[in-house]
């Protein structure tokens, strides 16, 4: 299913299998992005399901609230992060829900539109906020952190062997001129790294870090993950794809144990898991759309 401005949702299929959309059920897309997800619940419960859809980028719910018109008073959409979902979900009075769905990933508008500061690729202002309405930019995080901090940010959230070397980088180019562009940043990572990977750019890695810290990503799944259980009826399921190894290992760890296995268990099981392994995109999805190439779905059945 191809959504509107040529957008892929990825793991389409695998998601709605796992999901189990069903009449009269009511289902949360807790990161609706463009409405992929959504469209295809919303197509599979019908004629009478309902969908919440939150997003904290108020340009996705825009692009959502038009893929999803047709749909007409079955969709709500609010401006929240996946985080408050338990909050948004109690106010509209629909709690315990019969599903949910959070793709973890970063948008295609989100990477393709330079003002937006997720991407290398186009120069344009440092942001990299999701929601470009509140909180800091990726430009006053560089200029706020200490050398220290900074290496870990991008060694923990980038996974960067070089990350001491690139904080170094940064802090030194910082007390000179004010770091306020993607393309100047890519350049003094690049120029920082002792080698280079040839099939990756050597900025790839810092950028992901920034992104996550600016967001507060891998806090907001923790704290959605904390409350899931509470919003899902026995036998509704949840369904989340993660893009990266730091999400994924989270999303893992946690469901196991609220599944009452492995560490951090504790008190009855709360989940059934569905997938025993990682859930990865097929070849041909993959050769379709670059971005499924890294998505990993768990999914995962309230008891």
């Amino acid at each position: 299913m191809r959504h509107r401005e040529g957008h892929l949702p990825v793991l389409l299929e695998e998601v709605v299998t796992w999901l189990e959309p069903k009449p009269g059920g009511i289902y949360c897309d807790a990161t609706v992005g463009l409405g992929g997800h959504a469209r295809a619940v919303l197509e599979r419960s019908a004629p009478d399901g309902r969908l919440v859809g939150l997003d904290r980028d108020p340009n996705a719910l825009d692009a959502a609230r038009a893929a999803l018109q047709p749909f007409g008073d079955r969709v709500t959409l609010v401006h929240a992060r996946f985080s408050e979902a338990r909050g948004v979900l109690e106010r509209l009075g629909v709690v315990p829900v019969d599903g949910f769905v959070v793709d973890l990933g970063v948008s295609s508008p989100q990477l393709d539109r330079p003002e937006r500061g997720f991407s290398f690729r186009n120069d344009g202002p440092l942001d990299m906020r999701m929601d470009p309405t509140t909180g800091e930019t990726a430009a006053d995080l560089l200029q706020r952190v200490d050398e220290v901090e900074l290496a870990r940010i991008i060694r923990d959230y980038g996974e960067e062997r070089y990350a001491a070397r690139v904080a170094r980088a940064i802090v030194a180019t910082r007390h000179a001129e004010p770091l306020e562009t993607t393309g100047k940043l890519a350049a003094i990572v690049a120029r920082a790294m002792p080698r280079h990977e040839h099939h990756k750019s050597p900025a790839t890695r810092t950028f992901q870090a920034l992104r996550i810290a600016v967001n507060r990503e891998l806090e907001e799944l923790e704290a959605f993950l904390d409350v899931v259980a509470d919003c899902l009826r026995p036998g509704g399921r949840l369904c989340v794809i993660a893009f990266h190894s730091l999400e994924d290992r989270i999303v893992k760890r946690r469901l196991r144990a609220l599944a009452g296995r492995g560490e951090g268990a504790a008190g009855p099981p709360r989940f059934r898991l569905l997938t025993k392994h990682v859930v990865v995109a097929g070849d041909d999805e993959r050769a379709k759309n670059p971005r499924a190439r890294s998505a990993k779905l768990r999914a995962a059945e309230r008891v």
